[in-house]
């Protein structure tokens, strides 16, 4: 056990720990060694990172990828090619369909090349959509069965009725209103009324509109955003629009059906007008009770502060039902303005972070009309 930890520290602390540690390294740790060297060993120098340890030989870096693939789980290779772009600055891995081919597709991942959409060669773009669309199916298969299990069944009880169908009446509710009902003779509860959901309406019951902040530090919550906008498009009781923004505003709603397509129409970076993307939004409300407007924003408003508080106070009057999610993503407590946050919260638009398997119960939650602040006081802790 002492010997396992003595390797794994030299691992760590590299070749200059050998002789510390008085351990050598078999003939494959040496290769680990040096995949983590590669990329670790690159040191500073004046402030400055020294050259990278891959060099700038493309089929070094595409053994270098091959090799942390053999040597690491997915989730460690994920960590590395990151720290590669970051550290080392080698954009080329993203830039060239063979590199980019043998990558570990993630989120962070996808991140990067929507942001690199534009400068990316012609040839490498269809290995882009490849490895983008990787990744969605991926998002897919482990979050939209649930959506559409959470907003359906949201749906389906959004209205009760005391004349439903047998398939529809809820038991429960029915017992307990009818427990003065009891009859001693027959041993049973003998009901006046019964309690149920409405009859399944196949119409559109609800709006969602999804205004994505597409700002450099909400890339995280672009991705998931589009894929749940993708997923709540393909439920036909719902009208969902989803609409993206920095300083512009961008429709692409008619771009549903596919989210691969809804993310290469992003435009990652740039400034944030949220006041221009809510004056859109208010153009899509034709029936304000029915909507569900949720605003993903770190609330960094580069546009005009009153006019965004403004519109938002005329939405929440008509009846509208905003949310503003300050981040929808995997990491941590997200960056974002708290006195913009405190000040939708004072005009009744509750602001948090929420995760992506959180948010299909937000939605269903927010469908059925339930206070939104105590639900994520309950769900988010």
């Amino acid at each position: 056990m002492n010997d396992e930890r003595l390797r794994r520290w030299r691992l760590v602390l590299g070749s200059e720990a050998e002789e510390e540690t008085g351990t050598t390294l078999s003939s494959q740790d040496r290769s680990v060694d040096a995949a983590l060297a590669a990329l670790y060993d690159a040191g500073e120098s004046s402030g400055t990172q020294r050259a990278s340890g891959l060099g700038s030989s493309a089929p070094r870096v595409a053994r270098w990828l091959g090799d942390i693939r053999q040597y690491f789980p997915s989730t460690v290779v994920q960590v590395m090619q990151r720290d590669a772009v970051e550290r080392l600055g080698i954009t080329r891995m993203l830039m060239e369909p063979e590199l980019l081919g043998a990558v570990e597709p993630d989120v962070h991942l996808v991140t990067t090349l929507l942001a690199l959409n534009e400068v990316m060669p012609e040839e490498t773009k269809q290995t882009a959509r490849e490895v983008v669309g990787r990744v969605v199916a991926e998002l897919e298969a482990r979050l939209a069965e649930r959506t559409r299990a959470a907003v359906t069944g949201a749906l389906d009880r959004a209205g009760r009725t005391a004349r439903p169908r047998h398939s529809d009446i809820d038991w429960d509710r029915t017992i307990r209103a009818n427990l003065k009902h009891f009859s001693p003779t027959l041993g049973t509860i003998v009901p006046d009324r019964l309690v149920g959901y409405a009859r399944r309406n196949h119409s559109v019951q609800r709006d969602i509109v999804l205004a994505i902040d597409q700002s450099g530090s909400m890339a995280e919550s672009v991705v998931y955003a589009s894929l749940f906008g993708a997923v709540l498009g393909s439920i036909r009781t719902l009208r969902t629009s989803l609409v993206v923004f920095d300083t512009a505003v961008v429709d692409l709603t008619d771009q549903l059906e596919d989210p691969v397509d809804v993310l290469f129409g992003t435009q990652l970076g740039g400034g944030t007008d949220i006041n221009r993307a809510l004056a859109y939004c208010e153009e899509l409300v034709t029936k304000p009770a029915d909507t569900v407007l949720v605003l993903i924003s770190d609330l960094y408003e580069g546009g005009v502060r009153e006019e965004m508080l403004r519109r938002t106070r005329s939405l929440v009057e008509s009846g509208v039902q905003v949310i503003a999610l300050l981040a929808l993503a995997d990491s941590g407590s997200p960056s974002y303005d708290a006195e913009n946050a405190a000040a939708l919260a004072e005009l009744g638009v509750p602001a948090f972070a929420c995760t992506p398997d959180k948010f299909p119960d937000l939605m269903a939650a927010a469908i059925r009309h339930e206070d939104i602040p105590t639900w994520a006081a309950t769900n988010l802790t």
